[in-house]
């Protein structure tokens, strides 16, 4: 009797697992192919294709560099780096909070049709944004071996640690305002007044030291800003900065729960209002 229920047990056991890895492999094959659906949409009918994510950035710390180096004489050096170190990650964070509002308008007959996670067509479009970003990172390392600026081995483990904050930061608060986005219209114009606001309060055009002293606290009010500036301490010296690194992960651990609550509470009534 003891060895059959070993055997039973072992067998449920052994059960309850493939049945976890055979749902896990659904979700990897959902998400790839939401993935492929955005970037498909995204690039259909244009000629460059994948450049205008690496273009776009490119012309604003142009303009950036012009504006603020060469007009207003900042004094910086490599401040061409400086900005391309910034506007990347930035890029991603601010592709992705545009698009949260048609993350689920945009995909209203699948939510009507097709029972599957609904969270997930946000998720695939954070994670489109991530891919972009990751693949334009030889551009930054091209402009730091231009300036004598060398890789560090560090990034191995910084990198990684990064993009799971941020991508954990950024999913949450898509996933906020795609929710909130259903029930209320307006929400699409006010985040982007917000965000372009956000833009000018994060030290992405502007090093830290230009802070004022009394208002260094601002920075830790400001999630966006912890991230910048350890995207840039790792890029340019290779070094993470625990402080501000922990804050961010602090915020990404918020937002991530803000999301997936705000989600939960509201995701029965999709059907209705898409």
């Amino acid at each position: 009797m003891e060895l059959r229920a070993v055997f039973l047990k072992g067998f449920y056991i052994a059960m309850r697992l493939a049945k976890r890895a055979s749902s896990y492999q659904y979700y990897l094959d959902l998400i790839r192919v939401l993935v492929e659906k955005e970037l498909k949409i995204r690039y259909k009918g244009t000629v460059l294709g994948y450049a205008w994510s690496i273009l776009h950035p490119l012309v604003f710390a142009l303009v950036y560099f012009v504006v603020f180096k060469i007009v207003m004489r900042i004094k910086m050096d490599n401040y061409a780096l400086f900005l391309i170190c910034g506007l990347f990650p930035w890029q991603w964070f601010s592709n992705s909070l545009a698009a949260s509002n048609f993350f689920f308008l945009g995909n209203s007959s699948l939510i009507k049709k097709v029972r599957f996670p609904r969270e997930l067509l946000v998720f695939s479009g954070v994670l489109n944004d991530l891919i972009h970003f990751v693949a334009a990172i030889p551009v930054i390392i091209v402009f730091m071996l231009y300036y004598r600026v060398y890789p560090s081995f560090s990034w191995f483990y910084q990198i990684p640690l990064l993009i799971g904050v941020q991508l954990a930061f950024t999913y949450g608060l898509s996933l906020t305002l795609a929710t909130w986005n259903l029930f209320f219209r307006d929400l699409e114009r006010i985040s982007s007044l917000v965000l372009m606001l956000w833009f000018f309060l994060t030290p992405v055009l502007f090093p830290v030291e230009m802070v004022p002293e009394q208002y260094h606290w601002a920075l830790y009010l400001n999630p966006l800003a912890a991230t910048t500036i350890c995207w840039r301490s790792v890029f340019l010296d290779g070094v993470l900065p625990i402080d501000f690194f922990s804050v961010s992960v602090a915020y990404a651990i918020l937002t991530y729960f803000l999301g997936q609550t705000v989600f939960k509470r509201l995701v029965w009534r999709f059907a209705e209002i898409v």
